[in-house]
């Protein structure tokens, strides 16, 4: 096993070759306290093709909610968007507007490459370089070469959150068959480092299996919360780059 301790060079040079424009993958989020999993939620992840400040940029929105049937245990309304370049996948910009537990943050920010720099209404703060923000990092990790590192590797990249910089990584742990509400299929296995949120615990405990193809959507999410667990698994795809190949058979 071998560690980086800080994300280097070489991990600038990531290019996408795993999703395009007009891509949309939907999925359910079931909760549980003991042991039983309800249908608790949804989320869904797009993807187009923009133009900010001349620049091509994909321009991705992740959204989340909890249905309303179960908002009184742990109410969740939450937006992400990020704008990355399509080249260097690299931020240019980062909106987060939540609502979780009725804790409530809006989150802007701008990215400066050339300056190594983020701009928040809080002030102006220096990054390292190929610095991610959370959603623009999903999509970085989907263009991850999992071939090259064996069990246990951890992938290190810098994230700014709240008006700081983080030092994270992706655990690989292997390859395996998933069984999810969709269906079965060969995966990718990994645990992200995760911050200590309102809604998901710090550390090594969240779980995520991305499909064993050229596209690396995700299949399956498992972490434990605040209180209890859940489990997300896809439930709908379109406009995929690649045929899904990765799956067994449709559940």
């Amino acid at each position: 096993m071998w560690i980086r301790l800080s994300a280097g060079d070489d991990f600038c040079g990531i290019r996408n070759l795993a999703f395009q424009g007009g891509e949309d993958i939907r999925f359910t989020i079931f909760y549980s306290v003991i042991g039983i999993y309800i249908n608790a939620g949804n989320a869904t992840f797009t993807t187009a093709v923009e133009k900010m400040n001349n620049k091509t940029v994909y321009h991705v929105v992740g959204s989340g909610s909890s249905n309303p049937s179960y908002d009184w245990i742990f109410k969740v309304r939450d937006k992400y968007e990020t704008y990355f370049d399509t080249a260097t996948l690299q931020p240019y910009k980062f909106l987060r507007d939540v609502n979780e537990g009725g804790y409530k943050t809006y989150e802007d920010v701008t990215f400066n490459q050339q300056t190594n720099t983020a701009v928040t209404t809080k002030g102006v703060f220096k990054v390292p370089n190929c610095i991610q923000d959370v959603l623009s990092a999903v999509y970085y990790a989907r263009n991850i070469d999992f071939s090259k590192y064996k069990p246990d590797d951890k992938i290190p990249f810098n994230m700014f959150l709240d008006n700081e910089v983080y030092s994270l990584y992706i655990k690989y742990i292997g390859k395996e068959t998933v069984k999810t509400k969709y269906g079965k299929f060969h995966a990718i296995k990994f645990k992200p480092l995760l911050i200590k949120g309102t809604l998901f615990q710090g550390g090594e405990k969240m779980t995520v299996w991305v499909s064993d193809d050229a596209n690396h959507i995700p299949l399956r999410i498992e972490s434990p919360i605040v209180v209890g667990s859940v489990k997300i698994d896809m439930m709908q795809y379109r406009n995929l780059r690649y045929p899904l190949s990765s799956m067994i058979e449709f559940r």
